[in-house]
């Protein structure tokens, strides 16, 4: 089984609801404000660009904004692009990694299907197995 299964199952099955509604062909931030809505709309705690720090050494060293964390477990980045590529991947494993969170979803509404990437932070979920 895999960790917050069915949380993932929700966001994703809530992404298809945004793309059967909203149809292709929309701005990034269109997706992003519906899937937000419809998320909170099923009950879930969602927080909207949450403000993530970077630390080394003890200093904060970049601000990001993750686009959406789902009940405090699961990060979720909204895309519009034609392909979700490593760069995109990187990404979300470099938030996983600064929130230590364990669980993030890439969510594509670029394609006339939605695209979906799960992605667990390896050094996390290593150390609590």
């Amino acid at each position: 089984m895999l960790l917050y299964e069915e949380l993932t199952s929700v966001i994703i099955g809530k992404s298809y609801e945004v793309m059967n509604e909203l149809g292709t062909g929309f701005l990034e931030s269109v997706y992003h404000k519906s899937l937000f809505l419809a998320l909170q709309q099923e009950g879930l705690c969602v927080q909207f660009e949450h403000p993530l720090a970077v630390l080394f050494r003890g200093h904060n060293v970049g601000d990001f904004k993750v686009d959406l964390v789902v009940e405090e477990k699961v990060i979720v980045e909204v895309k519009a692009v034609d392909n979700v590529i490593g760069e995109h991947k990187a990404q979300v494993i470099n938030y996983l990694s600064a929130s230590e969170l364990l669980v993030g979803l890439i969510i594509n509404f670029g394609k006339q299907k939605v695209q979906t990437s799960r992605l667990e932070h390896p050094k996390m979920l290593n150390s609590i197995i």
